[in-house]
């Protein structure tokens, strides 16, 4: 069960695939070089390796404890989170004037993953905090901004996403949380939450709660919807944790997975609030949080999926078992001599790549779009970057869940039982299509808006690049890079058949087929990226820089998802087609069993 940080792999998707160092023309970032990279992933490796990682199984066994409204996480978290604050982590993609250190989201990203491998229900909390504090950064007041930004970008206090309710999961609009105005400009809030992620922990001084709540003139729906900034601890002059405010863990959710992760009912008793944002621009402001978020549970799906391929390689290698073909000896050998392991293990690899290329290019682009000198430039990376984030969500999610799967499959009956931990990732990684917007959301996101705001222009641009790249492959002097274009171009023209007949299609069909088409969309994208690194891989054997073999093994990855995954993509236009009338055929699906 142990965990050692892909650093080699982070980094070449972050410079090779990604370009993040093309970051520092655009003036920007002003403390972010490119020599500064390695020492980052370096220091980031030791607390993930050596501090988070240790509690990832014990945290899962003893989970976390709520009495008398508060909540005592797993033993050894609190001292790690102290940690994680002591090496100031919290703030590496804020802006400096703000107390962080000025870095790329790319790095944050970077982070992100390690936290969610070494011990992904300790780095659910600072996930949280990230979006909080990109929220407040945008719509927060002078005031607001200078009383709590401060104190989380440092990591002091910690921060949740409060939405759902009893009633109103998806259906945000169906909230039933109020907020009546104080005389003293602050406003009270009364209602329930529930799934609030670190909603009440021991880690931090205060905890910074972003409440969605209706106020009294709010009408009906979303459009009512306001957004308020509720502290578990009232700040005093001197913006130090005071009187104790009427908010309260009532309950812990008992989960599948991520035990160790406080998952709180919360309620709110006239519970003292600021309104963050303009009053019914509620959603707008949660967007802001919602969209870090889901870029960074993206990122934890590829995180558990490097864990659980790491845990699985590792197990493959030690494990004896059967005679495999071509082995020397008369065994029992290491099943990952077997084929059928072997193809397991490299399409864990690949697929966990490939996710993290996409996260790592929506990143870069995300800043981009914001610092960017030329302003067409800025548009272009702002596209590029509302395109990729459900399928960064979704996708890589779903990535999680399947190379998580497979891990438990190659430990055989090993991975059934908790001992292993192999069990442990799969439940852990089972919840990350299911929150900051159900995959599904995310693919109706993808066809209703991405694709059709602006009839298929940033699709058209991802195309064009996608065409680029495999252009590079054939032209390549490595005799291997033209076989990649044979499976790259077949699944281009899949997904722009596929984004023309969606554009096209009426609603009821379009969302019928919308999450096909973002599978498509997802792994187009991922072998796209695969092969950008297969062509730098090539560019580096040719200058003889770093290693040959790791080189070589960049290109034999993109060979391998090519041939598995590329080339099963033209098969996703049927699924994609399908449109809802089959599905909706009365009397012939949804039967009631006897």
């Amino acid at each position: 069960m142990t965990y050692r940080a892909p650093v080699r792999d982070i980094r070449f998707a972050l410079e090779e695939i990604a370009a993040m160092d093309g970051l520092t023309a655009t003036g920007g970032f002003p403390e972010f070089s490119s020599d500064l990279t390695p020492a980052i992933l370096d220091e980031a490796a030791k607390l993930a390796n050596d501090v988070l990682a240790p509690l990832n199984w014990a945290g899962d066994q003893s989970g976390c404890v709520l009495e008398g409204g508060a909540v005592t996480t797993p033993p050894g978290f609190k001292d790690a989170y102290a940690q994680f604050v002591e090496g100031g982590w919290q703030g590496l993609q804020f802006p400096a004037d703000a107390g962080g250190m000025g870095l790329p989201k790319g790095l944050g990203c970077a982070l992100m993953e390690m936290l969610q491998s070494s011990n992904m229900a300790f780095g659910l909390g600072p996930m949280l905090s990230f979006g909080a504090i990109e929220a407040l950064i945008e719509v927060g007041t002078q005031d607001q901004r200078a009383l709590y930004l401060p104190k989380l970008i440092s990591g002091e206090w910690t921060a949740t996403m409060n939405l759902t309710e009893p009633q109103a999961g998806s259906d945000v609009g169906a909230l039933r949380t109020k907020a009546e105005p104080n005389p003293d400009g602050s406003w009270a809030i009364t209602g329930q939450k529930i799934y609030i992620t670190w909603g009440e922990h021991d880690c931090a001084d205060n905890i910074v709660h972003l409440v969605l709540a209706r106020t009294p003139d709010g009408a009906p729906g979303t459009k009512g919807i306001s957004l308020f900034l509720v502290p578990k601890f009232l700040p005093d002059a001197a913006g130090e944790p005071d009187e104790r405010n009427r908010v309260t863990a009532i309950g812990l959710e008992h989960k599948l997975g991520i035990h160790g992760s406080p998952t709180c009912t919360m309620e709110y008793d006239k519970a003292t609030g600021w309104l963050l944002g303009e009053e019914f621009k509620g959603m707008a402001g949660m967007f802001i949080m919602m969209n870090s978020a889901r870029l960074n549970v993206g990122v934890q799906g590829v995180g558990i999926a490097e864990r659980a391929y790491q845990q699985a390689l590792a197990f493959a290698k030690e494990r004896k078992q059967g005679r495999a073909v071509n082995a020397e000896g008369p065994g029992p050998h290491a099943i990952i001599d077997h084929p059928d392991v072997r193809r397991m293990l490299a399409m864990m690899k690949a697929k966990t790549e490939a996710a993290r290329a996409i996260c790592f290019h929506a990143a870069v682009e995300a800043d981009l779009a914001l610092s960017h000198e030329d302003e067409e430039e800025r548009a272009w990376s702002k596209r590029r970057e509302d395109l990729l984030i459900p399928i960064a969500k979704a996708w890589s999610t779903d990535v999680g869940v399947e190379v998580a799967s497979l891990g438990v499959q190659v430990h055989g009956g090993m991975g059934f039982v908790e001992e292993t931990g192999a069990a442990q990732h799969y439940r852990d990684a089972r919840i990350t299509p299911i929150y900051e917007g159900t995959n599904g959301i995310q693919a109706i996101d993808l066809v209703g808006r991405k694709l059709a705001r602006d009839g298929g222009h940033a699709l058209r641009e991802l195309i064009e690049d996608v065409r680029q790249t495999a252009e590079d492959c054939e032209t390549s002097s490595n005799p291997e890079l033209p076989f990649l274009a044979e499976w790259l171009n077949p699944a281009a023209d899949a997904l722009e058949a596929a984004s023309n007949w969606m554009l096209q299609a009426d609603d009821a069909d379009r969302l019928a087929g919308a999450t096909s088409y973002l599978k498509l969309a997802g792994d187009v994208a991922g072998g796209w990226l695969l092969c950008v690194g297969a062509v730098a891989a090539q560019r580096m054997l040719k200058d003889q820089v770093g290693e040959d073999a790791y080189a070589r093994s960049k290109i034999a990855l993109a060979r391998v998802y090519a041939e598995t995954v590329l080339s099963s993509a033209p098969g996703l236009l049927g699924d994609i087609k399908i449109g809802a009338e089959p599905l909706f055929a009365p009397g012939e699906i949804m039967l009631e069993s006897a």
